[in-house]
């Protein structure tokens, strides 16, 4: 029997602490957890949840205008952002009391404060002090933004969540996913919106054709895009609007500047210097393929060790330690071909390698794709496009890569993903029947490599 209080002491009850305690917990291990900000981390609170919220009732000015072509002909509808903050906190709030009561029903003990390591046994959280014989750091990531003068006046997507108002101009700094489905929402809740990024074209690291097509589509939307642009400076105005100065003397003015330009691992006070642990430049916790660090009883998962910042991948990471250090039954995580999505407007949703990737892979490959207008939009009015994508190693016939930007694209991937994890070739996606009239048939029909 241990002579600590607990078996296990997780540190953070986002999406992967919660799953590695609990199941910890339910193959018999003393499992305590402790958490200063929220329950469910940032997936549930200030990240996936809420934004996905947002994005549904962006899409409603789309929904309703489209309407009009099939014969719905009432007014457009008066958006009122208090209604959805109020009903996003509602949801929340209930979640939140789910992810409590998963904890509490699997028997774990959990502290409200902030945990800090005393030594590779020993936690405090607030005035108390327990022992343990493993520890698990699952305190996720936080974002950032730049060190340049007024930055005070610059919010991150944590604080976009509980705006009072809804700005009428909204300025998106970033490039990455968070920033282009920000300028969704904001624009598709009739704010005049930008987004600038620094780099020359914005999902650096999404295949290139999924790239060039959303840009030619939130640009339909009426988003000002602006690339090879920084912002240099931040004033506040009289009047309380920001006034914002990039690096080639261009001034806007608007009335929100949101950086969405990356997140760091949130490492920050919690005791590292104490122990063995150690770290990348940017604080990310070093792990090996058991999550172990280099101390040997303190593991570290999820978006703190800055690999795969995705909710789904932390989720599986908690399983397979839990059942590595408490069920006898060691697993490591597989990586390959993890699905992903962007609920931009139209959604991203990908799995697998880009064709620049491919090709530098493969000696040969073959790319199958096809862009064409949605059936709903043949009465609709709108001229967004879709685009499905495949790549095929040409030696093996194995599919490699696929993608897609329209509609429901990660509800459509999420099955082609299980697919290529099985290894699926062309020739059986060739000899797949497909559901008529969908989008999604597309994939199975398409012949031809380019």
């Amino acid at each position: 029997m241990s002579t600590y209080d607990y078996d296990l002491f997780v540190i953070g009850v986002g999406s992967g602490g919660v799953r590695a305690a609990r199941m910890s917990a339910q193959y018999g291990a003393r499992v305590a957890t402790a958490e200063e900000k929220y329950m469910g981390g940032t997936c549930v609170n200030v990240g996936c949840i809420p934004k996905k919220l947002f994005v549904y009732a962006s899409h409603y000015h789309d929904d309703f205008s489209e309407a009009k072509g099939y014969g719905w002909l009432s007014h457009q509808p008066d958006f009122d952002w208090t209604t959805l903050l109020a009903n996003k906190d509602k949801e929340i709030l209930r979640l939140n009391g789910i992810y409590e009561g998963l904890l509490e029903g699997a028997g774990v003990t959990h502290f409200d404060g902030r945990a800090r390591i005393l030594d590779a046994h020993t936690i405090s959280v607030g005035d108390k002090q327990v022992t343990t014989d493993k520890i698990l750091i699952a305190t996720g990531g936080w974002p950032t933004k730049q060190s340049i003068p007024g930055a005070e006046h610059i919010i991150t997507s944590n604080e976009a969540f509980y705006l009072e108002t809804l700005p009428k101009r909204a300025l998106i700094l970033g490039g990455g996913y968070i920033a282009v489905e920000f300028a969704g929402i904001y624009a598709g809740l009739g704010v005049q919106t930008e987004l600038a990024y620094r780099g020359p074209l914005f999902l650096r690291g999404f295949d290139d054709d999924v790239r060039h097509l959303v840009q030619s589509e939130l640009e339909k939307k009426e988003i000002a895009l602006s690339f090879e642009s920084t912002l240099a400076a931040v004033e506040q105005m009289p009047s309380g609007a920001l006034r914002g100065t990039f690096e080639d003397g261009r001034v806007i003015e608007t009335d929100v500047i949101l950086a969405a330009t990356g997140r760091k691992p949130a490492v920050a006070d919690l005791g590292l210097e104490t122990v063995n642990v150690a770290q990348r430049e940017n604080g990310a916790i070093i792990v090996d393929d058991q999550y172990q660090t280099s101390e040997p009883n303190i593991f570290a998962l999820g978006d703190v060790t800055d690999r795969i910042q995705l909710t789904p991948v932390a989720i599986q990471e908690a399983m397979c330690f839990a059942s590595t250090q408490f069920a006898g039954k060691p697993q490591v995580m597989d990586y390959s071909d993890i699905a992903t999505a962007v609920f931009c407007q139209p959604n991203i949703a990908t799995v697998g390698l880009t064709e620049a990737e491919a090709r530098g892979q493969y000696p040969a490959i073959r790319v199958y794709r096809s862009q064409f207008r949605p059936l709903k939009h043949t009465l609709s009015g709108s001229e967004e496009q879709s685009l499905m994508k495949i790549i095929v190693d040409d030696a093996t016939d194995r599919v490699v890569g696929i993608h897609m930007v329209g509609a429901e694209a990660g509800e459509i991937i999420q099955g082609l993903a299980v697919a290529m994890k099985a290894g699926v070739t062309k020739a059986i996606m060739d000899q797949t029947v497909g559901i008529h009239p969908t989008a999604a048939e597309e994939f199975v029909t398409m012949r031809t490599a380019l």
